[in-house]
């Protein structure tokens, strides 16, 4: 405890010269946010190499290549697109106005919410610290960020990197634990970006609400994906296989079960393992096959299957053999199918966040709609097949966070795409012009005119007002 202390004690100064500096300067110019956009973007050129080896570090095993495209590509694709179109959605906007208050005119001018905090995961230590940090800068916001203690090293080299490119009244990195996050997110921010898992959401939530603080909360859940009987298994059993074992199923929008037609469970468990086998012919050992974060959310893991086994459910581990020897020295889990789950099983009610996928069967489109609605809105939702109307229909019939047709993850690379969950899976979305203005105040203003007859509405009312009202109500 005593070790954050001093850490601790700077949060309210450095919030403090954050909020002074925003107030002094509430309009940010152009320049000024393409140069602080700039110098990221210098940044990630620069030390992107670097920042691929802490992570690899803090995971143990974890290869620079799937760093490079899941955290600094997804960067690089968000800065060009937010410097190819800022000065754009930096205008203000122009509204019709209403025949009852003509000839006067309107528009909504797009404005820094102020400072913005934003507290960051470990899955992807390095894209979902900076990207909502981007996008904050674009609005013309100061940030402070709290990255994860559970990749230390990449944190630590954050905080370096970022002190070098800005000034502490624009950016500027708080170190800690889950105490700290607590004292971070009980800040009075203008905004506060949290992501992460649904249970600290609520606590996040329910820290802001004491100071009116407004959130946007990328959170998870349990995301399906369904498979009609119209589709190929082999091309979906590849597609399914890459987002779930992508960083070994540490992804907020993995896929957290397959729904699938009764009487296909063979054929897909086969394909799913000449799927995995493609992808990665091995897996202890293998750099591109990631490890799981930590030894206690190993054994969370390996303890879902266990009672999942426990309570009746067929596993199949697909994968090398070599697997069980390698977990205690790089906690790299061979990915397991389940079959049979028990509803009222963990590995049924919590976000699995990790390489276990279990396969449910299903005899009617209307059933696995059912099944869907019974549980809290996901994050993602995945459909594969060739069938139009039953994919409209599961379309039309179910609310999640996001949607890709015929692959997974994919969604979230669209940058034109809002990202974002919906009830437990979050509130909130950002990316693209998205971000941008969840994270900026628009501003309504209405110019009146030196014609305006708005005292026709003034009192005393009478029969003036009555022919007024009589010819509005006509026209409307």
């Amino acid at each position: 405890m005593n070790s954050r202390l001093p850490e601790a004690a700077q949060l309210r100064p450095l919030f403090d010269t954050q909020y002074r500096a925003s107030r002094a300067q509430i309009d940010v110019p152009l320049a000024l946010r393409r140069d602080r956009l700039l110098r990221m973007k210098g940044l990630l050129e620069t030390h992107g190499d670097t920042l691929a080896r802490a992570v690899q570090s803090d995971f143990g095993v974890r290869s620079q290549q799937l760093t490079e495209i899941a955290d600094l590509f997804v960067l690089r694709s968000l800065l060009s697109h937010t410097l190819r179109h800022l000065a754009k959605w930096m205008k203000p906007v122009k509204v019709s106005t209403p025949i009852y208050l003509q000839p006067s005119r309107a528009y909504l001018q797009r404005q820094p919410l102020g400072v913005v905090g934003v507290v960051s995961p470990w899955n992807y230590p390095v894209q979902l610290s900076l990207g909502p940090v981007i996008t904050a800068l674009a609005a013309g916001n100061r940030v402070m960020l709290k990255p994860s203690e559970l990749t230390p090293q990449t944190s630590a080299l954050l905080e370096e990197l970022l002190a070098k490119a800005f000034t502490p009244d624009e950016v500027c990195v708080v170190q800690g634990d889950g105490a700290m996050a607590a004292e971070f997110a009980a800040l009075p921010f203008d905004h506060l970006f949290f992501t992460g898992s649904t249970a600290v959401g609520r606590k996040v939530a329910q820290a802001a609400a004491a100071n009116l603080t407004p959130t946007t909360l990328e959170l998870g859940g349990k995301s399906p994906c369904v498979i009609d009987a119209s589709c190929s298994l082999e091309s979906a059993a590849l597609k399914i296989a890459h987002g779930k074992l992508l960083n070994a199923g540490q992804t907020c929008i993995a896929p957290d079960y397959v729904l699938l037609p009764q009487g296909q469970e063979a054929a897909f468990t086969e394909a799913f393992a000449r799927a995995v086998a493609k992808l990665f012919p091995t897996i202890a050992g293998n750099p591109d096959y990631a490890a799981i974060i930590s030894p206690r959310h190993l054994e969370r893991l390996q303890a879902m299957v266990a009672k999942a086994q426990a309570q009746g459910a067929r596993v199949q581990v697909i994968g090398d053999a070599g697997v069980e020897g390698a977990l205690n020295t790089t906690r790299q889990m061979a990915p397991v199918l389940v079959f049979n789950a028990a509803e009222d099983s963990a590995l049924m009610g919590e976000e699995i966040f990790g390489p276990i996928l279990p396969v449910l069967p299903y005899a009617s489109l209307d059933e696995a709609i059912r099944y869907i609605n019974a549980k809290p809105r996901p994050l993602a939702l995945y459909w594969f097949g060739t069938d139009t109307e039953a994919r409209d229909k599961l379309l039309a019939n179910t609310v999640s966070g996001g949607v890709t047709v015929n692959d997974t993850l994919m969604h979230i690379a669209h940058e034109n795409l809002p990202f974002g969950g919906v009830g437990d899976s979050g509130w909130g979305s950002y990316h693209g012009e998205a971000g941008f203005l969840r994270l900026t105040q628009q501003k309504p203003v209405l110019v009146q005119s030196r014609w305006a007859r708005g005292d026709l509405f003034y009192p005393p009312y009478g029969k003036r007002f009555d022919q007024v009202m009589g010819l509005l109500k006509r026209l409307m």
